[in-house]
């Protein structure tokens, strides 16, 4: 059933054809009758008819076409015809498919037609017979259509208006995918940069070590090579892991945890062992941070090493300290190198990106020379309710 109407609804022409017949069918009989020519009954007939064939493309045409022969045939005959149920089918076409305003009025002209028609077809029934069959079957049909017709007008109004809004929230849904791609593409990029940026600056820096000190000193040149080795495969790990998170569809891709706060330990050794002077002082008692705080408290502290190898010098030492007070936690890392800016790579992964991570969670960071020489990063990040990802306390 469902079929033939999904089929019936793609040729509607077909449809308005055979109700044409139809009708043309039931009004052949009385058409003719009444003692009328067959010249003036058949146009008539056809006026009334051929409309029905053609109401959804012009339903005001129509329904004006079906209306004037109607007005003739109830001018110039003594009895209604079948083909008087013209009428209300054009009017629900006129309801369901042009505005409210345009089928009242059509709506109007139908009544007014209908009470004309009892008037001068019921001429030997009294007053009250000829208003109860007006409001009955004239008026009664002519309402009947209109309201099913207006019913399918707000009907199909609704569908339209469901439709346009799921294609909006689609959009929408689309739209804020998009969003959230590039800012997981963001952080990603931002995550690549702090990792071979780092990773990358200490083995350039065993490796000179290890060009000098390869004739002079092969141990040393030896340890060099190792800590080569080691890095990159920290390094090759990392970007395993970062690279788990664009795959699409493996739920089994292994991730490495997230560095934190209790990994700068490993960071200062690192750093140590490329040949920097670097100290970590803790003051206050640690206290939970916000969901990736302490991540963007690493990335602080690993990207200012980063730029003090790059742009403070070989012989420069850095401090690093980590100070708990009510508000959260203040990272401050500075070095007694020659000042130069901590500049980004030039897309915006270096200062800038550090600026990004902490403000992300609610904090601020300032960064530039100091008067004595050297170059001091600061960023406070407020505390959250969460546990504390990981302690360590004294000098080192």
């Amino acid at each position: 059933m469902s079929a033939v109407y999904a089929w019936l609804s793609r040729h509607p022409q077909l449809v308005d054809g055979l109700l044409a017949l139809l009708l043309a069918a039931l009004g052949a009989g009385s058409a003719f009758g009444h003692g009328r020519p067959v010249l003036v009954a058949l146009p008539l007939l056809l006026a009334m008819i051929v409309p029905v064939a053609f109401r959804r493309r012009n339903p005001e045409a129509a329904f004006s076409v079906a209306v004037v022969a109607g007005a003739i045939q109830l001018a110039s005959s003594s009895g209604p015809s079948g083909a008087d149920l013209a009428i209300p089918v054009l009017l629900y076409t006129l309801a369901a498919y042009r505005p409210r305003r345009v089928s009242l009025a059509g709506l109007g002209i139908c009544l007014v037609g209908s009470i004309v028609g009892v008037l001068a077809w019921t001429n030997g029934l009294d007053l009250y017979r000829k208003i109860a069959v007006a409001l009955v079957i004239f008026c009664g049909t002519a309402l009947v259509a209109w309201v099913l017709g207006d019913s399918m007008r707000y009907r199909r109004a609704y569908y339209a208006a469901l439709e346009e809004r799921a294609a909006r929230l689609e959009r929408e849904a689309d739209a804020q995918a998009q969003i959230a791609t590039a800012a997981e593409r963001a952080r990603i990029a931002r995550e690549l940069h702090d990792v071979i940026a780092h990773h990358v600056s200490v083995m350039v820096v065993q490796a000179d070590g290890a060009g000098y000190a390869l004739d002079s000193n092969p141990e040393r040149a030896r340890r060099a090579l190792a800590a080569i080795s080691a890095t990159g495969r920290q390094t090759l790990t990392e970007m395993r892991r970062l690279l788990g998170l664009l795959r699409s569809g493996d739920a089994r891709t292994e991730l490495t945890p997230q560095p934190g706060l209790g990994q700068l330990r490993e960071l200062v050794e690192q750093a140590r062992a490329a040949g920097m002077s670097v100290s970590l002082t803790q003051q206050g008692a640690p206290h939970p941070l916000a969901d990736g705080a302490e991540l963007a408290a690493y990335r602080v502290v690993q990207e200012s090493l980063t730029n003090t190898r790059k742009h403070a010098g070989l012989a420069a030492a850095a401090s690093i300290t980590l100070r708990y007070d009510n508000d959260g936690l203040v990272v401050q890392v500075s070095d007694n190198g020659r000042g130069a800016p901590a500049a980004g790579d030039g897309a915006g992964h270096g200062l800038a990106g550090m600026r990004e991570r902490v403000e992300m969670y609610g904090g601020t960071m300032t960064a530039g020379p100091l008067t004595d020489g050297g170059y001091q990063v600061t960023a406070q990040i407020p505390a959250a309710p969460a546990l504390a990802r990981g302690q360590f306390g004294g000098a080192a």
